[in-house]
């Protein structure tokens, strides 16, 4: 989830990739081929991600004795599981070997991609004089089309969209239990999953917003009132909305089978709806005209950050990877001069082991760093205040936030 939760310019300066149309299709293409480094790092450490992701759905459809029609695969095994995890073994593999999701492939769809869409607003903006929005409808139409050719090569390009539809499709599934008997049926955690990736698209659909409405109002201006950018605001708040929905599902599901710990799920939403907030007077900042009033929902709109990021990077620590679980242990002594003694021993305990958690996959100069890194790009909205400095324009500004967001 992005901490930097700003609107973009509708009517931006921004060139290239910067530019506020070009940006949605720039940072899809970018995510692409961080999914790929995400599918190398899985396969280094021996994480079956395929298998994770549907663990639950699988059990959910087994335990409703294999009538539940709901889809329990990705795209594709991941590399290496094929003999463990599908009956026909190793043969079954190799049968989807030219189905199966490696980050090779990612990697060279989202280069294809970037290529496309460079020669794409070339071609079009420069060449034969078109419009950007021309442009856009260029490459999204062209890449339809290339995905829709009965290539065998890209067959698995079209069972990964075909999978991003049905998960678009169960996010909107009602859920709730006035509509149906009994307890609703609980979020699987690939719908989790695909709701925080939204999240950190947020301004992706901000800008598909502003695409939306510049394309309503095509080939006259787009008028600069209130709803030019209300309209694009709200669709950039959708993925939160839909994340803090799932919340309150799963807490509505904990109360009805009395859960001690369903409060986690309120507290959950809680974090998301802090998501909204800056959206909201971001928004309204760009309507207002005097300085005075601009400066003053700046302040708020500090503030918010911090709040938001805060609540985020703690949820991140504590609630996501299971650490300082108890940071009141450290409290006695400081770290600099012993950490408190575990069980009677004599050997004083090193904070590592106090403030993470007990069992590191990844050890803990991994596990210190990915912390670290974290914290430096849930903050990353202090780059506002050097935004004169270190970019050209607030469009580029926006554009290396949401990058930022994507590799986080």
């Amino acid at each position: 989830m992005s901490s930097s939760h700003e609107v973009g310019e509708i009517f931006g300066d921004g060139n290239g990739p910067a530019s506020a149309l070009l940006r949605s299709p720039t940072v899809i293409i970018a995510a692409v081929g961080l999914w790929g480094m995400n599918v190398y790092l899985f396969r280094l450490f021996g994480i079956d991600y395929a298998h994770v992701l549907t663990l639950d759905l699988i059990k959910e459809k087994e335990s409703n004795g294999g009538t539940d029609k709901e889809h329990v695969s990705l795209s594709s095994p991941s590399p290496g599981s094929a003999s463990k995890n599908h009956p026909h073994g190793a043969a079954n593999g190799a049968n989807n070997a030219d189905g199966e999701v490696t980050w090779e492939k990612l990697v060279v769809l989202s280069l294809s991609l970037l290529l496309l869409l460079h020669l794409t607003a070339v071609l079009w903006i420069s060449v034969f004089g078109g419009s950007t929005i021309g442009a856009i409808f260029a490459f999204y139409s062209s890449v339809a089309i290339g995905i829709a050719l009965p290539v065998p090569s890209t067959a698995w390009i079209r069972t990964a969209c075909a999978t991003v539809f049905h998960r678009t499709f169960e996010l909107l599934h009602p859920r709730c239990y006035c509509l149906q008997a009994g307890i609703p049926r609980a979020v699987p955690f690939i719908d989790v999953f695909f709701a925080d990736i939204l999240c950190s698209l947020s301004k992706v659909f901000f800008d598909w917003g502003m695409l939306w409405h510049l394309a309503w109002h095509y080939p006259k201006p787009v008028p600069e009132d209130m709803h030019t950018i209300v309209i694009p605001s709200i669709a950039a708040s959708l993925p939160y909305l839909i994340r803090a929905r799932q919340c309150i599902v799963m807490h509505t599901i904990g109360t009805m089978q009395n859960d001690p710990k369903r409060y986690q799920h309120m507290l959950n939403a809680i974090k998301y709806s802090t998501s909204l907030w800056p959206l909201l007077i971001s928004a309204y900042q760009k309507v207002v005209e005097t300085e005075e009033e601009k400066a003053h929902l700046e302040t708020a709109l500090i503030v918010l950050f911090a709040i938001n990021s805060t609540y985020s990077l703690a949820w991140d620590i504590i609630m996501d990877w299971g650490m300082m679980q108890n940071p009141l242990v450290m409290v006695p002594e400081s770290c600099a001069g012993g950490a408190p003694m575990s069980g009677g021993s004599k050997t004083p305990e090193s904070c590592a082991h106090l403030v993470l958690r007990p069992r590191l996959r990844f050890g803990a100069v991994t596990s210190v760093a990915i912390l670290f890194i974290d914290t430096i790009l849930r903050y990353c909205w202090v780059l506002r205040f050097y935004e004169m400095k270190l970019f050209p324009n607030k469009d580029v500004y926006i554009l290396c936030t949401q990058f930022l967001e994507a590799i986080r």
